[in-house]
């Protein structure tokens, strides 16, 4: 059946970097290509290669692209991530009250669904069915065991809706299959739908399916430190590369691929086994591989194939993207910082002119993208970089443009000063270092 509104499928994958798949100049892997499908979604549509996270880190860039408005905003983004052991906080958390891509949309007659990674915030005041999603598959917290689904406090933490309940098998797979049920499912509605589909993968702990016979004995191990390689790194994307085939095949099956707007894209850059290449830097850090990720925008018909776009985006405006393509309104009292990319969509060849701001407690870190140009502060000190000559962020160029250096941080700060302070009591968490470990 045909819909005049799209579909769409929002894809966010978790810690990927900026080069591990093979239409970004990702390298086979030992078992052959690694992304497969998703390097031909990027072929037969678009590829974005300025496209970056709201965040160097998972949650505040959760806030972002739910909200389609800059996460600082709101008091639960300040955490750099949401930590596991908040549970039960009333303040750390997406507020029910804040419109939300997903309750904009189910305003307007769409189905919605979370299948995959929520973190943003725990119950009882803050989950998925109160910020606008009407079914919920996945677990709560940032980050779990593929096969155990515990945190990194051993808790338990796979979800069905509000009802936390155990289920059998390898996390990536039963997200991907709930996700082909769900697109059955919608084939029979006389609505369109909206699906965010957030992988964990290939967020640690470094495991693949072939892993089950050993689950019982690494069931708490997110912070195994020695664990992984880079073999085992690929295999979590290509298991998540076949998922996502598996849903195009369903979408094809009931006549909906055309009529869908699939969108593909990573919350942060990426950790010690991706690939970032040309790009310095990881999650965390506000250099570029620590926000570029892969963007890719499949929508037969809307988007050309072979696209390719240098078009400079975020997160927030996939959201402001959907909305936009929906026709449908943002809340007046909530005004979008996120910008419809519509234009560019129907012709790759348009582009407009936006900053991109960011800043993070850890290390002080502020960044300022602003056409070819980028400011950044890291550790109270203050780079200019050419990224069109320089992505690599190697040449600092703020002594000889220190005009241009002194109008950016001017402007940085100009934006700054129209958001929240960062509240003194915000917490930084870098994922598997070593100092987190007593957290378990």
């Amino acid at each position: 059946m045909s819909r005049q509104r799209p579909n769409f499928i929002f894809i966010v994958a978790d810690d990927l970097g900026y080069a591990d798949l093979g239409c970004y100049g990702g390298r086979a892997a030992s078992f052959g290509p690694v992304s497969p499908v998703l390097d031909r979604l990027a072929a037969q549509g678009a590829k974005f290669t300025q496209g970056y996270a709201n965040s160097p880190v998972c949650s505040p860039t959760r806030f972002g692209l739910i909200t389609a408005r800059y996460q600082y905003r709101l008091r639960g983004a300040a955490e750099e991530p949401i930590r596991s052991d908040s549970r039960g906080s009333s303040t750390l958390g997406l507020p029910p009250q804040h419109p939300t891509l997903p309750s904009l949309l189910k305003g307007a007659g769409y189905r919605t669904a979370l299948i995959g990674k929520w973190h943003l915030g725990y119950p009882p005041a803050f989950g998925p069915l109160h910020s606008g999603y009407e079914e919920f598959f996945g677990p709560l917290s940032g980050g779990v065991d593929y096969f155990s689904h515990c945190d990194s406090r051993g808790t338990h933490d796979l979800w069905f809706g509000e009802q936390e309940r155990q289920d059998e098998g390898y996390l990536t797979d039963l997200l991907s299959r709930r996700a082909v049920d769900l697109v059955d499912r919608m084939a029979r509605e006389d609505a369109p739908f909206f699906l965010s589909l957030h992988y964990t993968a290939p967020h640690w702990p470094w495991e693949t399916r072939d892993d089950a016979a050993r689950a019982p004995a690494v069931k708490d191990n997110l912070f195994d430190l020695a664990g992984g390689n880079i073999d085992t790194y690929r295999r979590m994307i290509h298991h998540m590369d076949e998922g996502i085939g598996w849903i195009v095949e369903a979408l094809r099956r009931n006549g909906q691929l055309d009529n869908t707007l699939i969108v593909f894209t990573s919350d942060n850059g990426g950790e010690r086994f991706s690939d970032n290449w040309p790009l310095v830097g990881g999650k965390m850090d506000l250099s570029e591989g620590g926000i570029r990720v892969p963007w890719i925008a499949h929508w037969p018909a809307v988007i050309a194939p072979g696209c390719e776009s240098r078009q400079l985006c975020m997160s927030m405006d996939w959201s402001a993207t959907m909305l936009d393509a929906a026709g449908v309104a943002a809340h007046p009292a909530y005004p979008l910082d996120g910008q419809s990319l519509m234009p560019v969509l129907r012709d790759a060849g348009h582009t407009f002119e936006r900053p991109l701001h960011w800043r993070m407690k850890h290390r002080g870190q502020r960044a300022l993208r602003e056409g070819d140009w980028k400011y950044l502060r890291v550790d109270g000190h203050d780079y200019l970089f050419n990224l069109a000559q320089d992505e690599r962020e190697r040449a600092n160029l703020g002594s000889r443009q220190g005009e241009r250096l002194a109008r950016m941080r001017a402007d940085w700060e100009a934006w700054n000063a129209g958001m929240p302070p960062i509240p003194e009591d915000a917490t930084v968490s870098l994922g598997y270092s070593a100092k987190d470990m007593p957290q378990r």
